[in-house]
């Protein structure tokens, strides 16, 4: 299940954003690759404990704890601090599978990644190149979204970054443990959610709406590890 979140960041966060990211001092992001991953990695990176990596990762985890959309696709348990790429001079990040358990910086715990996040920081007509190209059960998915918007994928995606041969392509990625392990489960309670918010939305007071909203607590009780 592929979902967009449009206008997480406003043109003026952005914007502010941009500042601080054109600014950084960026490393070689195979530092952060797995052993298979790095063999296809082109692209530079915020280090992990980089001040303006946790500035904006603090700033979009406030985003995503007020934004229903995020909420009701990935269902999060746990979020990976967001990390922050850079993709320039044909910069590109071949056919790969993310990692299925991360570290949590700073803690004991670790993350399943059971959910993919890009959230992009350059506009399309910046940059030549650059699209997210997500593998799944419809063929080939490919991402080009505003600055500001995101795209909410399954972290078993297999996935690619096609080379940037014009402008820089700036975003963040992070991965979202979810209470809900299987994205087909996860894809049924979304529609559920989308069409209990469109009924009531349409219908207020229906009789249905306190049933169907029974049966996605019911399903989310069932399918949920915590």
């Amino acid at each position: 299940m592929l979902v967009t979140i449009s206008g997480l960041f406003s043109a003026d966060e952005v914007r502010e954003a941009r500042t601080l990211l054109e600014a950084a001092e960026w490393q070689d992001g195979r530092a952060t690759a797995g052993h298979i991953a790095a063999r296809v990695k082109a692209n530079q990176q915020l280090p992990l404990d980089h001040p303006i990596a946790k500035r904006l990762g603090d700033r979009i985890l406030d985003k995503l704890s007020r934004t229903p959309l995020f909420i009701a696709a990935a269902l999060p348990l746990r979020i990976l601090p967001p990390r922050f790429n850079r993709y320039e001079g044909g910069g590109t990040y071949g056919n790969h599978v993310d990692n299925a358990i991360f570290s949590i910086p700073g803690t004991a715990l670790r993350l399943r990644t059971d959910v993919s996040t890009t959230l992009f920081f350059s506009d399309p007509d910046e940059y030549d190149g650059g699209e997210l190209i997500v593998e799944d059960s419809y063929g080939d998915q490919r991402v080009k979204l505003p600055a500001g918007d995101a795209i909410v994928y399954p972290g078993s995606s297999l996935h690619r970054v096609t080379p940037v041969t014009r402008g820089v392509r700036y975003a963040s990625f992070f991965w979202t443990q979810s209470l809900v392990r299987s994205d087909e489960k996860r894809r049924i309670l979304f529609d559920l959610d989308c069409a209990i918010q469109q009924l009531t939305a349409d219908h207020p007071g229906h009789g249905s709406i306190d049933d169907f909203t029974g049966t996605y607590h019911n399903l989310l009780r069932l399918w949920s590890e915590t």
